[in-house]
């Protein structure tokens, strides 16, 4: 059946700010939904709060409301709109499905003859609803956890009566598991029963025997209006139930089930998904098995949404699940689509995985002192990387190598955890680095069964981990010069790193690296084609493996690369890596505009990227994708096999740019401000230097490497202080201190924390007003794109401040100073491209505070505030294809726009919610005030006297 011809024009609900338990999954099944609805000529308007996301670009959608996410919102815009024919809600995770819900509730829909697409009321109240779910899987023959509905305390406390312990509480109409737990104890029961029913919306919970220790699997479904289902990936998640899904280590496909359960499981997910509903459109089930020969199947929920496992399924498979779910609920079926990788097979084939990946998710607990750092049914992973490889053991390597917290892999990097009772301890009470901690346990001797028992995760994962130990042993006993070629392939062909081989043969990375040379073992790139090879894949979307070579009569030994190397210029652009606080979303918007601009400027473009949550990764963003670590190793190797003009690294925040000295090292070209360019920014002397050579004030600093530098410098600068360590993001460990015993106590901390690095200490302006601007720059002309000024005084991060464009309080002569001075540090910087500086106002006096020459996390908001695509400019300047002076800037704003930081504390009870200099926030949203009277500013501004954590 074609597309539906009464729907013209769809209103799509996005999912606002970044918080923990939906974060930008939502914003690349989104953007991938209004790209599926436009292809098909059907007006788009979208609304969503988010400035920081592509989503929200002027060039994704027809029209685009950045409103609040409320049902007012909703009528202002059908009114504007009434030619709006359909909404699709299923694109903005828990968020849109509950205000869609809300405004069918408050007869919206029906009031502007808007019909629901992509799911149905009656699904989404099922699914959230868990008694009606409950009593429709008695139904239909499904088995579920004992469990009961209790909507007042004395109903709970009688359910876990006849329960028992242990139970599990889950708040309905939640996200992310918010007002989830799980209960061992009766006396814990109380609390975490109020806190439940006091979370939920409709004030209910639902009370489960906890199946802790089975296994757990979700599977991602698509369903037309044939009634035709396909499954798209199944997930198994290494960690057992009892963790959130966000929250574990994931795998596709499914390792360890037989195939007589995982036909069952099928069939049950298809059972359940045409019971929820008459609608076309995309569900994720989730299931538990138990952990034993019976293998008993049980569901646990089914979302009739994308889910943030459908944006892991969809870069998994290569299979776009968003894209294919938006075209069934505009009336296609499936047979009739095309698949979007091989061009030639239909959307009705069932992808094919002939690697494994696996994902594993970012944490960011040092952001909340205090907090419970213990694994839960309550999701506190900021962020996840993904990784594939041709087997477990290589892509677990790859997404350990894609966090970003400084390990090399698993194992092998000499920061493994020694201690019998601490190991036993993080294996027991699920730990964030329980991924590593396994290795470690086997290390040290502790049996598989006991590792097993204690965690529940099955054997074949932990006998993996057992493999990778014996082969680190093994590789231990030769030097570098006696090491057999065959074990130094299968090291590589297990995702160990050069850095962790050559820490086991005590040398260095680069000798590990010559000698692989020397020997012919190089990586090979192999294509995510959703078939197995069995027919030609059109998208050029890599990994990298390693494999043995192939011997034919009368050839050269060879090995099977998919990756062709094309005569046309090219410009590799470094992502971002995972997200996590101090480095969102925002820096992924720049790489898509930086992406996009170099094209548009006539080069092969080359994404390195390994969140599998973004519009970067999106197959057919870039001419070419690779899924990689953005780590040295498998950076290097991309760039000598691709042969680039130069690379981009000044858009993918601190991940990109820390790599520029290595770049520059083994000198590769970086395109826009060089490396010592943004190394001297960084460094804070030499910066300071720049500053008093051109008369720009800036407080009095001074660098210590040792406590008692720091204790001698604090009586030159006097307190306040403000301490930081440097090369940091997100105002990592900074700190303001007001005597010598806070000063020691807390440059000890740091110190322990981040060994051999420099300390910076400022005296702090105590009461100064804080403004930051962003600037284009050619190396010669400097061009403003915008001025802020923060609510909130100058001591708290910029990302957690309310930032105001344009200032609301600054007389013409300190904007003049901020002006000449943003254009004199640009220059001096010989800054090509972005550069975001920071400003302490105080008497009328500007100070610098910062500069970064890259792609800050304001330049999205500023772009959506103005409507002008600047990194599309910049990134045409630093390519040298523009000069500043090419652009017709024309910004648009009336009244003002705010940037408004948005907390998760409500995962973190116990921790201080206190603002100061290290940043807190998980994303923003944006809010236009016509005016300074507007009661908005106003509360905000009222809330500016707050105190400042010390």
């Amino acid at each position: 059946m074609p597309k539906n011809p009464s729907i013209k024009s769809v209103l799509i609900i996005g999912s606002g700010p970044i918080v923990i338990g939906q974060a930008c999954e939502f914003d690349y099944s989104g953007s991938q939904s209004l790209r599926s609805l436009r292809e098909d000529g059907i007006e788009t308007i979208l609304i969503n709060s988010n400035p920081a996301t592509i989503m929200t670009d002027p060039s994704m959608a027809d029209h685009i409301y950045l409103l609040p996410l409320t049902t007012k919102s909703l009528v202002k815009i059908l009114k504007e709109h009434p030619q709006i024919d359909a909404v699709l809600p299923t694109m903005g995770g828990q968020t849109a499905l509950n205000l869609c819900i809300e405004a069918d509730e408050k007869g919206i829909w029906k009031d502007f003859d808007v019909k629901l697409i992509g799911v149905d009321i009656e699904a989404i109240n099922i699914t959230e609803d868990r008694e009606k779910f409950r009593a429709l899987m008695e139904k239909i023959g499904v088995g579920m956890a004992p469990q009961a509905t209790a909507n007042s305390y004395l109903q709970g406390k009688e359910i876990a009566q006849e329960y028992g312990f242990p139970l599990v509480i889950r708040a309905s109409y939640t996200l992310g598991g918010a007002g989830a737990s799980i209960v061992y104890k009766e006396e814990d029961f109380d609390e975490l029963l109020s806190h439940g029913l006091e979370i939920s919306p409709i004030h209910e919970v639902m009370i489960d025997k906890a199946m802790m220790g089975w296994k757990e699997y979700e599977l991602e479904l698509l369903r037309d209006n044939n009634d035709n289902v396909v499954i798209i990936c199944t997930i198994e998640n290494m960690d057992p139930m009892g963790i959130h899904t966000g929250d574990s280590i994931t795998v596709a496909p499914a390792m360890t089930l037989n195939d007589r359960t995982f036909q069952k499981m099928r069939d049950m997910a298809i059972h359940m998904m045409r019971s929820i509903g008459d609608f076309a459109g995309g569900c994720n089930v989730q299931f538990a098995v138990s952990p034993d020969e019976a293998e008993e199947i049980i569901a646990i929920e089914i979302n009739p949404r994308v889910s943030r496992s459908s944006a892991l399924a969809s870069k998994a498979t290569g299979y776009p699940i968003a894209k294919i779910a938006t075209k069934l609920a505009i009336g296609y079926t499936l047979d009739e689509l095309k698949n979007q990788i091989t061009k030639s097979t239909s959307a009705l084939f069932e992808p094919t995985l002939d690697y494994v990946i696996v994902k594993i998710p970012r944490w960011n607990f040092d952001k909340f002192e205090g907090s419970d750092r213990t694994l839960g049914l309550q999701m506190k992973s900021v962020g996840e990387v993904m990784g594939i490889g041709r087997s477990f053991q290589e892509a677990l390597h790859k997404a350990t190598q894609s966090l970003e917290i400084k390990r090399n892999g698993i194992g092998a990097d000499g920061k493994s955890y020694t201690n019998y009772e601490q190991i036993l301890d993080k294996l027991k009470n699920a730990s964030w680095d329980r991924v590593f901690v396994i290795y470690d346990a086997i290390q040290i001797g502790i049996p598989l069964s006991r590792i097993h028992e204690i965690t529940k995760i099955d054997m074949w994962f932990l006998r993996q981990y057992e493999e990778l130990f014996l082969l680190e042993k093994e590789i231990s006993k030769y030097t570098l010069d006696t090491l057999p070629r065959e074990l130094l392939l299968e090291a590589k062909q297990k995702g160990y790193g050069d850095r962790q081989i050559a820490h086991m043969l005590k040398c260095l990375e680069s000798q590990v690296y010559s000698k692989r040379e020397e020997m012919n073992i190089q990586r090979v790139y192999k294509l995510v084609d959703t078939c197995a090879a069995e027919f030609k894949a059109e998208t050029p979307y890599y990994y990298s493996t390693f494999e043995n070579e192939i011997q034919l009569a009368g050839q050269k030994p060879y090995s099977e690369n998919d990756s062709i190397v094309t005569e046309k210029k090219k410009i590799v652009v470094l992502g971002s890596g995972p997200n996590r606080i101090g480095q969102g979303i925002e820096f992924d918007y720049c790489c898509v505009h930086g992406v996009l601009a170099a094209a548009e400027c006539g080069y092969e473009t080359i994404m390195i990227n390994c969140n599998p949550e973004t519009v970067s990764t999106d197959f057919d963003v870039a001419d070419k994708l690779y899924f990689e670590p953005v780590f040295w190793e498998h950076i290097y190797d991309i760039i000598r096999h691709e042969k680039p003009e130069g690379v981009i690294v000044q858009l993918g925040g601190q991940t990109a740019l820390k790599l520029a000295e290595k770049l520059d090292r083994y000198g590769i070209n970086i395109i826009g401000t060089t490396y010592q360019s943004l190394d001297l920014a960084e460094d804070r002397g030499s910066f300071s230097s720049l500053l008093k050579e051109n008369n720009i004030p800036y407080p009095e600093f001074g660098v210590a490497e040792t406590t008692e530098e720091a204790l001698a410098l604090a009586d030159q600068l006097d307190f306040p202080l403000l301490i930081r360590p440097s090369y940091v993001l997100g105002g990592q460990g900074m700190k303001i201190v007001i005597n010598k015993k806070e000063l020691e106590e807390h440059v000890v901390d740091l110190l322990r924390k981040i060994p051999n690095n420099k300390l910076l200490l400022d005296h702090y302006l105590d009461g100064a007003i804080e403004a930051e601007a962003d600037a284009i720059c050619d190396g010669e002309n400097v061009y403003i794109i915008g001025i802020m000024e923060h609510i909130e005084p100058c001591g708290i991060h910029s990302g957690d401040s309310n930032a105001t464009l344009p200032p609301f309080n600054i007389g013409e002569f300190v904007m003049q100073q901020i002006k000449d001075h943003t254009v004199k540090i640009a220059k001096a910087l010989k800054t090509v491209g972005l550069i975001n500086i920071q400003f302490a106002i105080k008497d009328d006096m500007v100070y610098i505070i910062e500069a970064n020459p890259r792609a800050s996390r304001t330049v999205p908001f500023i772009a959506k505030a103005y409507g002008e695509p600047y990194v599309n400019y910049a990134t045409k300047v630093m390519l040298g294809h523009n000069k500043v002076t090419d652009f017709n800037f024309n910004p648009k704003l009336e009244g003002f726009a705010i940037k408004q930081p948005v907390f998760s504390f409500n995962k973190f009870p116990n921790v201080n919610k206190q603002l100061g200099p290290e940043m807190k926030s998980t994303g923003e949203s944006i809010l236009f005030i016509e005016s300074l009277k507007d009661d908005a500013f106003y509360d905000l501004y009222a809330r500016r006297k707050m105190y400042l954590s010390k």
